[in-house]
């Protein structure tokens, strides 16, 4: 009778302890479950956290800059496109070479005889990917643009001359933007001393 007793005794504090051991580990995994969450979404906020990079001359400057027209006439060699060679792609006959060293590297402004040049190049190294995009939306904005995908992991705008202004081609890539203009109707000309840049520069 004893032996009986002690024996559902025994058997109800195994069923109370086996209960409590479920409860815990179930805390202990709720808890578990939680962190992770948490710790997930921890990764998440990092991992969506844009890259900034160091800024160089150039970056202070506002989204919407364009290169000064300088060098009208002038003798400056541009450090990344040969002279002969915008000439001949662009098609007209080169009478002056200008750098605006506000940016680094130098915006290059190539003229022809008319009084506003017949191409400009700015390339611009930004803190963020998205003020790359900004650069190239404004110079090429999305409404009134093509797409332009070249060279191969750039990405931007392009559209030719409307009568008003000249053909533009602007791409961005990672914190860079290149931006092209040209005095033609077209703007493939203006994607070839975009590419010849890219190039040149290894950007």
């Amino acid at each position: 009778m004893g032996d009986s007793r002690l024996s559902k005794l025994g058997r109800h504090k195994a069923k109370r302890a086996s209960l409590a051991l479920v409860a815990g580990a179930a805390l202990i995994f709720s808890v578990s479950a939680c962190g992770g969450d948490q710790e997930s979404d921890e990764a998440t906020t990092e991992t969506s956290t844009e890259r900034t990079v160091e800024p160089v001359k150039g970056t202070e400057l506002p989204i919407d800059v364009a290169p000064e027209p300088v060098g009208q006439g002038g003798q400056e060699v541009c450090p990344y496109l040969d002279g002969e060679w915008l000439q001949n792609t662009n098609g007209q006959r080169l009478t002056g070479t200008g750098t605006d060293e506000r940016f680094d590297p130098p915006a290059c402004v190539f003229w022809s005889y008319e009084d506003y040049p017949q191409a400009t190049v700015m390339v611009r190294h930004m803190r963020t990917n998205s003020d790359a995009i900004a650069v190239v939306d404004h110079a090429a904005p999305v409404d009134s643009t093509l797409k332009a995908l070249d060279p191969e992991g750039w990405s931007g705008g392009r559209r030719g001359g409307d009568g008003e202004s000249g053909a533009v081609y602007a791409v961005w890539k990672d914190e860079t933007a290149v931006v092209v203009t040209t005095a033609q109707e077209q703007s493939v000309k203006a994607q070839k001393i975009a590419e010849e840049t890219i190039k040149n520069l290894q950007l």
